[in-house]
C-alpha cells in the first residue's frame, strides 16, 4: 500500500492504518529505535509510541513525506527514552556522534523550535549538495546513529574511509554554515 493510501486511512480513523504502517515501515522504525537504545524491548515500546503519536497527529497533519515523518518521530521518542533510561549517562557511540558535531553546532538540542527548523533546512540544503554516498554516510551516522563499522559494512568501505568521509563532510558543513551566516 502506498503512503498516500495509508495517510488516507489515518484521516478516516481506520485502525488498519497502523497495521499498514507497521507492515511497510516497522523494520525501519525498529532499526532506528534499536540503534539509539540498544534494547529490543525499549525499541519496540518506542515503535508502538510512534504509531500512537502518528495516530494523534494525523489528522490534522498531512505529511508530505510519510517515511521521514515516521523516522523523525521514532528518533525523537527514542532519544527521550534514552534520556529517561540513562539520565546523565550517555551511550558511548551516541556521545561520540554528537561530540563530533559539537564544534560545528553550538547547541545539540533536539527541540522543534523555529531556529532549529531553519538550521535543519540549511543542513538539508548542504546535504543535497553533497555526493549521494557522502550524504548517505552522514545521515546514517548522525541521524540514524549507526556505528561506523555498520556503515562501512553496508557500503563495502573500510572503517577508516567512513571516518575520513565523515571528517571531510563535517568540515564542509562547518564552512557551509559560516557562509549561511550561522555562528560556528
Amino acid at each position: 500500500m502506498d503512503d498516500l493510501m495509508i495517510i488516507n486511512l489515518y484521516f478516516e480513523r481506520n485502525e488498519q492504518a497502523i497495521n499498514e504502517t507497521d507492515a511497510k515501515y516497522g523494520r525501519l522504525c525498529f532499526g532506528i529505535a534499536n540503534n539509539i537504545l540498544a534494547d529490543n524491548e525499549d525499541a519496540e515500546e518506542c515503535v508502538n509510541d510512534t504509531y500512537l503519536s502518528v495516530w494523534n497527529q494525523i489528522p490534522p497533519t498531512r505529511p508530505n513525506n510519510f517515511r521521514s515523518f515516521l523516522c523523525k518521530i521514532v528518533r525523537n521518542l527514542s532519544l527521550k527514552k534514552l534520556d529517561y533510561n540513562l539520565a546523565a549517562k550517555r551511550d558511548k557511540n551516541m556521545t561520540i556522534s554528537f561530540s563530533e558535531l559539537e564544534n560545528i553546532l553550538q547547541d545539540n538540542k533536539i527541540d522543534d523550535e523555529p531556529e532549529y527548523e531553519e538550521l535543519g533546512k540549511i543542513i538539508s540544503d548542504f546535504l543535497w549538495q553533497e555526493k549521494e554516498v557522502s550524504r548517505n554516510v552522514f545521515i546514517r551516522k548522525y541521524f540514524f546513529l549507526e556505528a561506523v563499522s555498520d556503515i562501512a559494512e553496508r557500503y563495502s568501505f573500510s572503517e577508516s574511509k567512513v571516518k575520513s568521509m565523515l571528517y571531510h563532510s563535517r568540515n564542509r558543513l562547518k564552512e557551509y554554515l559560516r557562509k549561511e551566516g550561522i555562528e560556528v
